[in-house]
């Protein structure tokens, strides 16, 4: 009979002492040290001590005396040492009773309270022994280390809530706080939830800290994060998300010092310096990595178009390589500019900047007075830049100046000979964003199809095909870019052109990149690649490596399989910079919209879907949804009210103006 015995069990994770107060043979009525009467069966007891109680005394009596024996175990508990207790025992491989283990620790003589305290600190430590059937067995030490590591992620977890949710409630009430140990840690989770919301790694940390810390809603991490001053109020998350570098390493930056020290080298190089090379660029360009040249020769011109040469500089596999590879692209932002070299370079000593030498890969293409090419032919050659000029102030005097409009009346031949072999000319206007000191956004179209640019775009194209021509008839492995023929060629009514462009650009099929030359439908050239912005495009800079070593008789830089390893990273990598312009034209595009709540402007229903419109705003070139219950047709014009626009949101709600 157990009635009147100490009785230790198990319950929520903690072991409970008791007294018995009857014993049913199958059940055990048990009065806890918290004066709680409680039935359980005898399979539930942890420890039955051998001496008893005399529970016919007071309940106060009886509760006291219990927590004499409850202090007198807790004591031999912390004098239990386990590490050392195991050491002794790890290696016997063996199972082991409670009252074995309490002699290795307290010695010959045990009670009792001696094997409750052992049993207490065994069961409590969780880290060197397990429990099993009456028994401890010793974990082993590959087992030990995994559930120390454990315990300490568990306790590092803990603190980190912990301090995160003083420091977040501190922040959140505007309060003065000091920085806590984990500050690093918790920014992070902030930026997790931010960036990824509940996929985010640490989420459930991050939304318990967020609970304790009284904040319902984890979209505040943003929030959090601006008024930490670790982000600006419009910072890019798709920049964070696909971990594009905005600076440059220090190794890379080490070698740019040396490029900017190299001499050059005009040994195998034409001397063209005594040409008259201008520059046609945006006013805020200052990565120039183009030049032409135009000039009269026997019943024709002489058409220079002069590409930077970076292949003497840039070193293969080198850090700004490396560097350059991983970005694949300069990126340009409504906001930011991410050059794919270092400033010191792409604007500097590789810049085709005015009144400097510089090397060069220059395409010399000859034609008649009817503008038929006659001859080509591309040579390394030293350059320097005569005039440095805007599109505005090309496209002013084009008319007037003999250069420009000879300049003019080749790109309108060439283009016309692009159409006839099937180009698609679809262009719209740029948009452009201007910001002013008091966060006021300006919003301007800026046209694509003006003299200077039709100019400066033929005499590209020209180059890239030429190029892309050279490289497939002398077999030289290169990456093409080609496009199949459009699903369907729309017609283009005048009257309804932005409609016609956004309809027609559906129906055009992927650019993609292969070493396989093919044609480029929408250019209308039978092959076509990249080598013109070798400042700004990594393939650009590859395809220029491979042309510079053929024409100085040298092996290829690369290989076919080299050349599609690249060609995958570069995709996937242009992919993501594609998708994040977008996202950051639609978020200031919103961010502009936001600010003119109840404004209207004019639309283009774009398409019917089930329960709304597709719509264009055609001052802002943009896509948007419109719930209306009236019948429009695609093409139709109409006019709307801006309601609610939320750029962190993606939300735009408009409504039909009256």
């Amino acid at each position: 009979m157990a009635e009147g015995k100490i009785i230790e069990y198990i319950d929520q994770r903690e072991i409970v002492l008791s007294v018995c107060l009857k014993d049913r043979g199958n059940r055990l009525q048990l009065l806890t040290l918290s004066n709680h009467e409680v039935s359980i069966s005898p399979k539930r007891a942890l420890v039955i001590s051998s001496t008893t109680l005399d529970t016919s005394r007071s309940r106060e009596e009886l509760l006291k005396e219990m927590k004499v024996v409850e202090n007198r175990r807790i004591d031999f508990m912390t004098k239990v040492a386990v590490q050392d207790l195991w050491e002794l025992t790890h290696e016997e491989n063996e199972a082991f009773t409670y009252e074995y283990l309490a002699h290795l620790s307290f010695g010959k003589n045990v009670t009792d309270d001696h094997i409750s305290g052992l049993v207490r600190a065994l069961f409590a430590d969780k880290i060197y022994f397990k429990m099993k059937d009456g028994y401890f067995i010793p974990n082993s030490p590959d087992k030990v280390e995994q559930i120390r590591k454990a315990r300490d992620a568990t306790e590092l977890r803990e603190r980190e809530i912990n301090e995160g949710a003083h420091f977040l409630k501190e922040v959140i009430n505007n309060r003065h706080h000091e920085d806590p140990p984990l500050k690093e840690k918790i920014i992070d989770i902030l930026v997790q939830l931010a960036l990824y919301g509940k996929d985010a790694p640490d989420f459930k940390v991050g939304k318990e800290m967020f609970s304790r810390a009284g904040i319902k809603d984890i979209g505040q991490a943003r929030h959090l994060l601006v008024k930490l001053d670790i982000w600006r109020e419009d910072e890019n998350l798709d920049l964070h998300r696909l971990k594009i570098r905005i600076d440059f390493s220090e190794p890379a930056l080490k070698e740019a010092e040396i490029v900017m020290k190299k001499e050059i080298d005009p040994s195998g190089r034409e001397d063209l310096t005594d040409l008259s090379i201008f520059t046609i660029d945006g006013p805020f360009t200052r990565d120039f990595d183009d030049a032409l040249s135009l000039q009269p020769i026997d019943e024709g011109y002489r058409l220079g178009v002069h590409i930077t040469d970076l292949a003497p500089f840039i070193q293969v596999d080198g850090h700004l390589d490396r560097e350059a590879s991983a970005r694949a692209s300069s990126i340009y932002l409504p906001v930011d500019q991410i050059p794919m070299f270092p400033s010191t370079l792409s604007n500097n000593v590789l810049s085709l900047l005015k009144g400097f030498k510089r090397l060069a890969i220059s395409l010399m293409a000859d034609f008649d007075r009817d503008w038929n090419l006659k001859d080509y032919r591309f040579i390394p050659s030293i350059v320097r830049t005569e005039r440095q000029l805007t599109y505005d102030q090309v496209s002013a005097v084009y008319a007037d100046e003999p250069t420009f409009s000879a300049l003019y009346q080749l790109s309108q031949a060439l283009r016309q000979k692009r159409i006839a072999n099937g180009a698609l000319l679809i262009p719209l206007p740029e948009i452009h964003f201007e910001f002013d000191d008091n966060s006021g956004i300006r919003v301007r179209l800026i046209e694509q199809d003006t003299p200077a640019k039709i100019i400066v775009s033929e005499c590209m194209i020209l180059y890239n095909w030429l190029a892309a021509k050279f490289a497939s008839e002398t077999a030289l492995p290169i990456l093409y870019r080609s496009q199949e023929p459009p699903q369907e060629r729309l017609f283009n009514d005048e009257s309804d052109y932005i409609y016609y462009v956004f309809q027609q650009r559906r129906k055009l099929q992927p650019l993609f990149i292969d070493i396989i030359p093919q044609p480029h439908s929408g250019l209308g050239v039978e092959v076509y690649t990249n080598a013109t912005s070798p400042l700004r495009r990594y393939m650009d800079l590859v395809v220029q490596r491979q042309i510079h070593s053929a024409l100085l008789k040298k092996s290829p830089v690369y290989n076919e399989s080299r050349l599609k390893e690249l060609n995958l990273l570069i995709q996937q990598t242009l992919r993501d910079i594609d998708l994040m312009k977008r996202n950051q034209t639609r978020y200031w595009i919103l961010k502009y919209l936001a600010g003119r709540i109840n404004n209207t402007f004019n639309a283009i229903v774009f398409q019917r879907l089930k329960y709304k419109y597709l719509i264009i705003l055609t001052d802002l070139l943009f896509v948007a949804e419109l719930t209306s219950s009236l019948e429009f047709s695609p093409g139709e014009e109409i006019k709307v009210v801006v309601k609610r626009s939320d750029p962190r949101d993606d939300v735009l709600s408009l409504e039909l103006a009256n």
